[in-house]
């Protein structure tokens, strides 16, 4: 079967004659790459649009933090593993996000890569095509949306059932007769009952509804993650305060100014993490209304 055949099978390229479909492959390059290589991060942004036509990739979400999570708990990253033919970060390549994964050849690969300003330029001098291309890439969208949800609305109640049962188990374990194991069982539900709160549960600012920090200093830091008990700032503790069991500072968002204080939880790679005093109940309004605002740029509407 020729790559022609193939693309035909696939979503993205249904309702393509088999014609125009050659003049759309003629338009790219072929690439190859060793195994082990890694193709692209999270926060990268993508440059050309690309096919795998030979060999395996592993497609791996990044690992989940825990705040606060006890030392036992490891929650693995997700993999997936690609194989030909199939469009690999195609949604990152056609709307200029950033990538949220990681793409690494698990084998020698082939790939089929044409230029993002090259795709776009083609579809243009090619409407039909650009036309049917984008109507299918409306309705991968779409699909997508729609099974997150489902699974979104899943989690939610399978979180709130969780929640509920490990409130009775403690309330169990206070009552019963004190043992060696009724310690250490009671604080591992008390610090999970914790962290399943909804003020744990971050959102990533974007672009178009920023949100940074500013300190006594007048500097501003961007905010890489908020929530109403954590909020994550990008460079280095020594940056944001002198004494890491203290910090005090103003998040700036879109038309608000929020107060907030806490202390440093951790430091990291991606930032510094700072575990948030309880706001009082005006800025918690108002911080409870940015982070839903942010939420709602994840649906299409």
């Amino acid at each position: 079967m020729s790559i022609v055949q193939d693309l035909r099978s696939l979503p993205l390229f249904q309702g393509i004659s088999e014609a125009r479909l050659e003049q759309l492959v003629a338009t790219f390059q072929t690439v190859t790459h060793k195994a082990g290589t890694v193709l692209f991060r999270p926060g990268e942004t993508a440059t050309h649009f690309e096919l795998l036509a030979k060999g395996e990739v592993s497609i791996e979400e990044p690992r989940a933090e825990q705040p606060q999570a006890p030392a036992s708990v490891d929650v693995p990253p997700v993999r997936f593993a690609l194989r030909p033919l199939a469009p690999l970060g195609e949604l990152g390549a056609l709307t200029g996000l950033p990538r949220s994964t990681t793409a690494t050849a698990t084998t020698d690969v082939e790939l089929l890569s044409v230029k993002v300003g090259d795709l776009i330029g083609f579809f243009e001098a090619n409407g039909d095509i650009g036309f049917a291309f984008y109507k299918n890439l409306l309705g991968l969208v779409s699909d997508k949306v729609r099974r997150d949800r489902s699974r979104i609305e899943d989690m939610r109640t399978n979180i709130v059932r969780t929640q509920k049962a490990m409130k009775q188990l403690r309330e169990v374990v206070l009552a019963a007769a004190e043992t060696e194991i009724s310690k250490p069982v009671f604080d591992t539900l008390d610090t999970l009952i914790d962290n399943n709160r909804r003020a744990n549960y971050r959102v990533s600012p974007t672009a178009s509804y920023p949100a940074h920090v500013r300190l006594d200093d007048g500097r501003v830091i961007p905010v890489l993650e908020v929530s109403e008990g954590h909020v994550k700032v990008a460079g280095r503790t020594q940056d944001l305060t002198a004494d890491p069991t203290f910090w005090a500072g103003v998040l700036v968002v879109p038309a608000s100014e929020i107060l907030l204080s806490g202390s440093v939880l951790r430091e990291g790679e991606g930032g510094v993490v700072v575990k948030l005093d309880k706001p009082i109940e005006e800025y918690k309004v108002k911080l409870d209304d940015y982070t839903t605002r942010v939420q709602l740029l994840d649906f299409v509407v």
